[in-house]
């Protein structure tokens, strides 16, 4: 693993379990993300989980895009090959 991918996965580590889902969410919603995995199945498990644990959620998808952080680790990943993007994918769904 290349020093980059050690970077973001620590971010993510320092995350707590909203901003992971929130990442999630902004990860499999984006065009500029390519993975192999069922991008549209794994956004709607990551919805459903944060709509459960967090109400404020509910009233407001445009709240994932005013995280610092969940914008800076996607602006990093979006620089990322395709499969260092789907190592960092692995990471975050297993974390979660």
């Amino acid at each position: 693993m290349f020093n980059r991918e050690e970077y973001i996965i620590s971010l993510i580590k320092d995350m707590n379990i909203i901003d992971k889902l929130k990442l999630g969410i902004a990860f499999f919603s984006s065009s500029y993300i390519n993975t192999k995995f069922n991008k549209k199945e794994l956004f709607e498990k990551m919805d459903n989980k944060l709509k459960n644990i967090d109400k404020t959620y509910i009233m407001s998808f445009s709240g994932i895009y005013n995280n610092t952080l969940v914008m800076f680790v996607m602006s990093k990943v979006m620089e990322f090959t395709k499969e260092e993007q789907n190592r960092i994918a692995i990471y975050l769904v297993n974390r979660i």
